[in-house]
Order: structure tokens, then C-alpha cells, then sequence
């Protein structure tokens, strides 16, 4: 049972295994995840960030990861991208990184080029297809 006044978000953080964020940047979610959440989490426990790089505190997960504090990240974007090869984050050994690319999947880039296939016909057809208005 949560302590009182805990949140579903710090019943979240307290009790997953694996967390992984998905969520869009705005500015009501920039740096959401920041030290006071990750220091929740279990010490066997992982967070996952396929989403954007400024939903989490670059500077508070650096501190939980060197310190051990949780088991470890997965990590496919950052605050700059691409990332620097002298950044901290590529030193660590509880980290998986990823250049940026959560989002592929041979169903979504069939679905991408499907897409483009179709919106050039269309076009030359003077038929355009998902015009932005």
C-alpha cells in the first residue's frame, strides 16, 4: 500500500521494475522525471526513455546511474542530439544507448514509405493526399 498522500506517480516510480517513458515534450512534462523520482525507484530497477531527452533530468540520472541507485538505463534520445562522444553518459556501464531510433519497426517504415509512395502519386495526379491546412 502507497504511503499517505503518495501520488500514482510516485507509486510508479516505487514500484516498477522497468519504466519506460512515453510521453510528447511539452512544457508542462520537461524534466518531469528529475531526481526526486528517480531517487523512488527501486535499486534493481530500470528506466527506459524512447521519448524525448527532456523529460528526464540528464543531470539527476547521471548522479542515480554513477551511484548505482537503480540498475540502469536505456536511453534512444537526449537533450543534443546527436550525442557527444565525449558525454559523460557513454562511460557508464549500466547504460544501453541508442542513436535515436525507438521508433523503427519494419511495420512502421513500411507504413512511412506506403505513405510517401501514395502522397507523390496523388500529387502528380494533382490529387494531393494529408495536405496540412
Amino acid at each position: 500500500m502507497p504511503p499517505p498522500g503518495a501520488s500514482k506517480k510516485d507509486e510508479l516510480f516505487r514500484r516498477s521494475d522497468v519504466l519506460s517513458i512515453h510521453l510528447i515534450l511539452s512544457d508542462r512534462t520537461r524534466g518531469m522525471v528529475g531526481e526526486r523520482e528517480l531517487n523512488m525507484m527501486k535499486k534493481t530497477a530500470y528506466l527506459v526513455n524512447t521519448s524525448r531527452g527532456d523529460l528526464v533530468d540528464e543531470a539527476a540520472l547521471l548522479k542515480v546511474l554513477r551511484e548505482k541507485r537503480i540498475a540502469g538505463a536505456a536511453i534512444d534520445v537526449y537533450g543534443v542530439e546527436p550525442l557527444p562522444a565525449d558525454h559523460t553518459i557513454r562511460k557508464l556501464d549500466n547504460v544501453l544507448l541508442t542513436p535515436h531510433l525507438g521508433y523503427v519497426s519494419v511495420e512502421n517504415l513500411s507504413r512511412m514509405y506506403r505513405d510517401a509512395i501514395e502522397d507523390i502519386i496523388a500529387f502528380l495526379d494533382g490529387k494531393p493526399v494529408r495536405v496540412l491546412k
